[in-house]
């Protein structure tokens, strides 16, 4: 671990001779998509283990796996299960989203994700989450209860990490690579971007918001200096024909695919999970009020519809 003395005292080597720290960038496999982990002033082992970390995070959430920690709780059926430090994090973290959005993130929605038809992992179809009999959705979130080495959840209740895990995942992984001495990082997992420390120019982290439409071009292009931004889509989900398609973003009033006007829902937001976290109210929230109220959570956000069309929220000018 590098110590803030240390850096600082680099970092003023790197002004004085006008230099920049060199750059490392890996795009690999991960969670159901690609992921990119860019140290700025990091080590090739230090990237390895960046992706090291992200790799185990898989292994423990991914409701896809029989054997990780989320599969073992949610077959638990009220038995205590001792799970990995990084997950009892991870459950903090969707109980705190839950909270911060009102209600409209609710991990506990699995059984309906899986009646929408994904069950199946999109790259590997042999990899099915199943669930017990007695899985209802909604389950009781508040009644998950920790002790020194285990978790107990309700009979019924089930988690599935989505979105969050990835956004989560993308959090201990920048906070890691700090930690061990990078003077920057991005990581970028399944779409979810956190970024700490310096950028690749010494200025600020240039990102681009895919157009859901495009995907090779952007309807936004956003400067950060740290925090994270997150996108969720109705589009990239999706199961049946015409009126009869669902897709995976559940409203919790219905239980059923949320009924929006809005094609994607990015959030600009201080980590991955809160992020992830609060793109969910904007499928169920009327459109407007929901861009008004995200600064009032220290957020900003950016809705696009059907026509292309889009509105932010009053702070979204900031990053631009």
């Amino acid at each position: 671990m590098v110590d803030d003395i240390t850096k600082s005292a680099l970092r003023a080597v790197f002004t004085e001779t006008n230099s920049l720290p060199g750059v490392l960038s890996r795009r690999q496999k991960i969670m159901g998509g690609h992921g990119t982990v860019t140290l700025v002033g990091g080590s090739e082992k230090l990237l390895d283990e960046c992706w090291a970390l992200a790799e185990t995070c898989e292994q423990l959430w991914s409701r896809f796996l029989p054997d990780s920690d989320i599969s073992r709780l949610n077959w638990a059926e009220g038995k205590a299960v001792k799970i990995a430090p990084l997950t009892r994090q991870l459950i903090a973290a969707m109980i705190a989203g839950h909270q911060l959005s009102g209600g409209s993130y609710d991990p506990t929605l699995l059984p309906q994700v899986v009646s929408a038809g994904y069950s199946a992992s999109t790259v590997d179809p042999s990899r099915v989450t199943t669930l017990p009999a007695s899985a209802i959705a909604p389950g009781n979130l508040e009644g998950i209860q920790f002790t020194d080495d285990a978790v107990y959840m309700p009979v019924g209740t089930t988690l599935d990490p989505g979105g969050l895990g990835k956004g989560y995942a993308a959090d201990l992984v920048a906070a890691f690579a700090l930690e061990q001495g990078a003077y920057g990082v991005m990581v970028e997992l399944g779409g979810d971007i956190v970024v700490q420390g310096d950028a690749p120019d010494g200025a600020a982290w240039r990102l681009g918001v895919e157009d859901p439409f495009e995907p090779e071009q952007h309807v936004s292009i956003v400067r950060m200096l740290r925090g994270a931004i997150a996108t969720s889509s109705q589009l990239k989900r999706r199961f049946g024909q015409g009126e009869n398609a669902t897709h995976h973003l559940i409203d919790p009033a219905t239980q059923l695919s949320a009924q929006s006007a809005a094609q994607t829902v990015t959030v600009i937001a201080s980590s991955g999970a809160r992020a992830e976290a609060l793109t969910k109210r904007g499928f169920v929230d009327n459109p407007q009020e929901y861009l008004a109220w995200l600064p009032s959570v220290g957020a900003a956000g950016l809705v696009v519809f059907a026509d292309s069309t889009q509105l932010t929220s009053p702070n979204w000018s900031t990053y631009l």
